[in-house]
């Protein structure tokens, strides 16, 4: 099928790895342009690189507030035209609620939420008809994860805030959509399964709770991704499409 992302250009956040990466991989696969961001200059030149000639990056922080008109302007000079963005974001720090810092809980907002809702609001003003944009959260939206307290507080309120952009924008024509990640095989979910005694048992409990029975692969959420921001998708918005292997328990 021909997802029809030929020569499209959108923005990932957080693209130097993980679920960015794989993101901006597929799209790029499949005929897109991207302007991909990180943190790290260095990072985000690598990327760019390994991404080949459809991919430019931009060394960015959704924290800072003049990020997001750099990246929509990024798109426009360099690739010419700006159909959507995907929003991704490291994990916040992981804890229990005694555990995490109110220093860790403003930086995670500044971060995760807040610079998520401007670089959102920013593509909504720019983008038209056929717009789209995207939001990398977590499973957590549906079913709070032990030891990561930060997320369980902050991506359902990013989902919420999806829905009502979704709601809002619908009569122009642009869609919002979010993905829900549960264990893809990636830096995170093997850092995370390392704050257990035993990393390889902590794993193997998770893998069996998975219907499937295994971690999901980064390719395969990024062909989630490239899907769902792409035209073929052009009927589906305001929805969480989990990304987990059929672990989450309900519908």
């Amino acid at each position: 099928m021909d997802l029809g992302l030929k020569d499209r250009v959108y923005v990932v956040t957080g693209a130097t790895r993980g679920l960015g990466n794989a993101a901006a991989r597929e799209l790029v696969a499949d005929g897109a342009k991207v302007v991909v961001t990180g943190r790290d200059e260095k990072s985000v030149t690598a990327a760019a690189t390994a991404l080949g000639p459809d991919a430019f990056g931009v060394a960015a922080d959704n924290a800072d507030p003049a990020a997001a008109e750099r990246l929509v302007g990024a798109a426009r000079q360099r690739f010419g035209r700006f159909d959507g963005i995907l929003v991704s974001v490291g994990g916040p720090a992981p804890g229990f609620v005694a555990d995490n810092t109110d220093e860790q809980w403003t930086t995670a907002f500044e971060s995760v939420f807040l610079g998520a809702v401007r670089l959102a609001r920013t593509a909504a003003a720019e983008l038209g008809e056929g717009g789209v944009i995207g939001f990398v959260l977590s499973g957590s939206v549906y079913e709070p994860i032990p030891g990561l307290t930060i997320s369980n507080g902050l991506r359902p309120g990013l989902a919420g805030f999806a829905k009502s952009l979704a709601d809002e924008l619908g009569p122009r024509g642009i869609r919002v959509v979010g993905l829900l990640p549960s264990r893809i095989d990636t830096d995170r979910a093997r850092e995370l399964d390392g704050l257990s005694p035993a990393p390889e048992a902590a794993r193997a409990a998770n893998e069996s709770r998975i219907p499937l029975r295994r971690y999901g692969t980064p390719a395969e959420f990024g062909r989630t991704a490239a899907f769902l921001l792409s035209p073929a998708a052009s009927y589906l918005t305001g929805i969480m499409l989990p990304v987990d292997g059929g672990m989450r328990s309900g519908f």
